[in-house]
């Protein structure tokens, strides 16, 4: 009889174990994902006052700046962590990139001290968001392993702790990081 209640002891023990574990697993994932909101919320505040201070040299690049606005709005009203979310992100950092270039069109705004100092916060930025993607990527790969490894998986689905979305890059960007830059003079 001793060894029943051992047992089933032994068999609560591990149960609460890896019901911890995956609890854990899951409040990662949540804060990296709102480590990431938070950067996007950054980055989101600071692309108005950029196109404030391009409109004013570059006022006839009005389709860009309305490229901007459009990729700001889409990935600001992109829910959780989806494939939507991933690609609304990296059409706004594109449409970014296009409005940097016409920095090296107009030789006033790159001059400009608040058109640099709002280019390097964005840069800034758009680093952190990077390190945070790699952080969430890395909790959500955690979490996913948990849930679908044996035996976890049978808890896990039992106490309904689902697989994570990864937050992606768009294959363009993950050929820009995969190849070294052209640099020319």
């Amino acid at each position: 009889m001793t060894a029943l209640y051992i047992l089933i002891g032994v068999i609560a023990l591990y149960i609460i174990i890896v019901y911890n574990g995956l609890v854990v697993a899951r409040q990662r994932v949540r804060e990296g994902a709102s480590d990431i909101d938070t950067l996007l919320k950054r980055r989101y505040d600071l692309i108005p006052n950029l196109i404030e201070t391009v409109k004013g040299y570059a006022a006839h690049e009005k389709s860009t700046l309305e490229q901007v606005v459009s990729a700001r709005s889409k990935a600001m009203n992109a829910q959780g962590f989806s494939e939507d979310k991933s690609q609304a992100e990296n059409m706004l950092t594109d449409t970014l990139k296009s409005l940097f270039a016409l920095g090296e069109n107009y030789p006033d705004l790159k001059a400009n001290q608040n058109f640099l100092e709002l280019q390097q916060e964005l840069t800034d930025t758009e680093d952190k968001i990077q390190a945070s993607r790699r952080f969430y990527n890395t909790t959500v790969l955690a979490m996913n392993t948990k849930v679908e490894s044996f035996p976890t998986n049978i808890l896990a689905k039992l106490f309904h702790f689902e697989k994570e979305p990864f937050f992606e890059l768009a294959e363009e960007e993950k050929d820009l990081v995969r190849k070294a830059p052209k640099v020319s003079f």
